[in-house]
């Protein structure tokens, strides 16, 4: 059986050192690596042609997004001649020794794979409790999946199928992206394989309230475009930032007793969040912190609703 050819879309923007550990785990193993800068100021474009890398420098007058920038680096992959399969990878992740070959090896084996991940963990799971809720995200169990992060394998006949990913969509656009090519199809599968490390390099609260509130953002758009996709995580949102939070302000003016009440809701689904995170390293942050994202959830999800109502553009809501 002849061996699948195999291009890589790197996307990133000020990555630095991360960036530069990415490219070095691509160029020797694939046939071409295209990177996608967002705005650079710092010397990633010259270090990425350096390595001769073909490099595509977003438009900065259009908003940026993740879908799409790996849209123009597949596009500018393919420009070079075609190829069997791309990796896309994030800027700030390095692909792990054997990955390639493993994800090859499995698209190669069954024509009806459309995609296939692996595992991503974090570099510095222990640099912070935001670091560490990354590391609990990134591990999900293998096998068939219905969606997964932006680090994937995809054969191209199946990109081109269902037009690549949707650059409206400015969070969980991969989700979207693997909705459609299931819709479309295609199996999708995460294999049992340590795929890429990640730096998620989140050590400041604001950080990390921008990261949830990305997040709702993603709930309330995909839900709109694909329901009942993110259906129980507005339901959560819905509940536990807002309703809960009226009612409690309510109390204040009426009863102690309802202040209590609503106090013992939050410390349920804490313990038992922080039940499920049982061994983790930090699980009561790691609990408190999942409790209190339904609050930036819930104004992401109404950041996406303003926006569609008054027809602005999606743009990202950055947090790092």
């Amino acid at each position: 059986m002849t061996r699948p050819s195999l291009g890589a879309v790197v996307i990133g923007r000020n990555e630095g050192d991360r960036l530069k550990a990415c490219l070095h785990s691509l160029v020797p193993v694939c046939d071409r690596v295209v990177y996608v800068d967002s705005g650079s100021r710092d010397d990633s474009v010259a270090f990425a042609r350096g390595l001769g890398v073909t490099v595509v420098e977003l438009d900065t007058t259009t908003p940026f997004t993740a879908a799409r920038a790996r849209n123009a680096g597949f596009q500018a992959l393919i420009a070079a001649g075609d190829l069997d399969l791309v990796q896309f990878v994030d800027g700030d992740c390095t692909v792990q020794d054997g990955w390639l070959a493993a994800g090859t090896d499995a698209l190669a084996a069954d024509p009806t794979l459309g995609l296939v991940t692996g595992w991503r963990s974090e570099i510095h799971p222990m640099a912070s409790v935001y670091n560490q809720m990354c590391q609990v995200e990134w591990r999900r169990p293998a096998g068939p999946i219905t969606a997964c992060g932006g680090d994937m394998m995809v054969r191209t006949t199946a990109f081109h199928q269902i037009g690549g990913f949707d650059p409206t969509v400015i969070a969980a656009e991969d989700d979207e992206f693997c909705l459609r090519l299931a819709k479309a199809g295609w199996k999708l599968v995460r294999l049992p394989v340590e795929m890429t490390r990640h730096d998620a390099n989140m050590t400041r609260f604001g950080q990390w309230w921008q990261r949830a509130k990305r997040a709702g953002h993603g709930f309330a758009q995909l839900n709109q475009m694909h329901p009942p996709h993110f259906r129980r995580e507005k339901l959560r949102v819905g509940v536990y930032g807002l309703v809960l939070p009226l009612i409690l302000v309510l109390g204040l003016f009426i009863s102690g007793w309802i202040v209590l009440a609503v106090a013992a809701v939050y410390a349920l689904s804490w313990w038992k969040t922080w039940r499920g995170l049982a061994g983790q390293p930090m699980a009561a942050r790691q609990a408190a912190l999942l409790t209190l994202a339904k609050i930036p959830n819930l104004l992401g999800m109404l950041t996406y609703h303003r926006r569609r109502r008054k027809g602005e553009d999606m743009r990202i809501i950055e947090y790092k």
